[in-house]
């Protein structure tokens, strides 16, 4: 394997310099119609709903065998004798609260492969959806099999997000992951196998003792798997996570740039174009739910914890599942706070999170004077 040159050092500003031209515009203006692969047939530029139309719907499940040490998401790990009837709850919340189809719906965590897939697919099931919407489950690899996947088929999932983050066990270590990677290997031709018309690889590069060839592994062994859709994140060191009481172990923005170059170059090499910061795809396999989320789309979340969006206003739920079920058997609300954005906070927000994506912003989209 080969590394980059160490002759020419690597600083933030260059690193900043290659993701601001991986997401420099090539059009005009952020598009009014959202033009999206289908994939219940992998055909390619179905137009399935306009900005405005976009609605989505994210399903937060919070538990987990083990947690991640960089993880500082709402999961639990002594909490597996709620499963079923938090997973009632859901269901519940959804019938009584979605009132338009989706069109994406996304299952986290959390660890969605932990908790029984037919139970899962009765929630998934109860979400209504438009023709072809795009219906996505975290997997982790080690959890993946032909019943599970079945199940899910049957429900209407057309899309899993594989969290693989290193393909080298001692990365994997560092990072508080327990996964094989011969596991990944494992997952993906299940996947294959199902017949499912898209997926995602989630990697994570930065953590302590990763080297550029270590990451330079992990990239080529995931290519090696053809992935459609690869999304790729610096590691970040969130305050009270078990990494961030650990000496050495918040990540060299210049070893962090090395890496984004790296994977940039690999991934474009096999085919896969970097439509925003973080994620790569084939044509016609980005992402349509975190599209949804970049545009400002209107979305509902259920679960313990999970965010919502509509119409300016952003709201979020009660952070345990003991609260979130009670809330559900007791007929109130599962709302813990909530905030409404001014006009000035949405169009910097909305300028934020254009710029992520390679279409960019048009300038004139945001007139000072309106």
């Amino acid at each position: 394997m080969t590394t980059p040159a160490r002759s020419r050092r690597c600083s933030t500003s260059r690193w900043i310099s290659a993701v601001s031209a991986s997401t420099r515009s090539t059009s005009s203006s952020t598009p009014d119609l959202i033009t999206w692969p289908d994939h219940q047939g992998g055909r390619r530029g179905r137009s399935v709903a306009r900005v405005s139309e976009s609605f989505g719907v994210y399903v937060h499940i919070p538990f987990c065998a083990r947690r991640c040490d960089y993880c500082a998401f709402a999961t639990w790990t002594d909490r597996h004798h709620l499963q079923l009837a938090y997973l009632d709850a859901l269901r519940r919340d959804v019938e009584r609260s979605v009132e338009r189809p989706a069109t994406t719906v996304f299952v986290g965590g959390g660890t969605p492969t932990l908790v029984d897939p037919h139970a899962l697919a009765a929630v998934i099931a109860a979400i209504p959806r438009v023709p072809g919407a795009e219906v996505t489950v975290e997997c982790n690899p080690d959890d993946v099999t032909p019943e599970l996947l079945e199940a899910y088929l049957a429900a209407g999932v057309n899309r899993v997000s594989i969290g693989v983050q290193s393909m080298v066990p001692h990365v994997l270590t560092a990072l508080g992951r327990w996964h094989d990677p011969d596991n990944v290997v494992r997952a993906v031709g299940h996947v294959v196998a199902a017949g499912l018309p898209t997926w995602n690889m989630d990697l994570i590069y930065g953590g302590a003792g990763e080297t550029v060839a270590d990451w330079e592994h992990t990239v080529r062994r995931a290519l090696d798997l053809a992935p459609p859709h690869v999304s790729a994140y610096a590691l970040t060191v969130e305050a009270g996570t078990p990494l961030a009481a650990q000496p050495d172990r918040h990540p060299d923005d210049d070893d962090l740039a090395d890496k984004y170059e790296l994977a940039d170059d690999l991934f474009a090499a096999a085919g896969l174009d970097n439509y925003e910061v973080s994620n790569w795809s084939r044509p016609g396999h980005e992402s349509r739910h975190n599209r949804l989320y970049w545009l400002q789309c209107d979305y509902l979340g259920f679960g313990s914890a999970a965010h919502s969006h509509r119409a300016g206003r952003r709201w979020w739920n009660v952070r345990t599942p003991e609260r979130y079920i009670a809330a559900l058997d007791e007929g109130r609300s599962t709302e813990a706070s909530g905030e409404t954005l001014d006009a000035d906070t949405r169009r910097i927000e909305g300028l934020q999170l254009a710029l992520r994506m390679r279409e960019g912003v048009a300038v004139d989209a945001f007139d000072p004077d309106d």
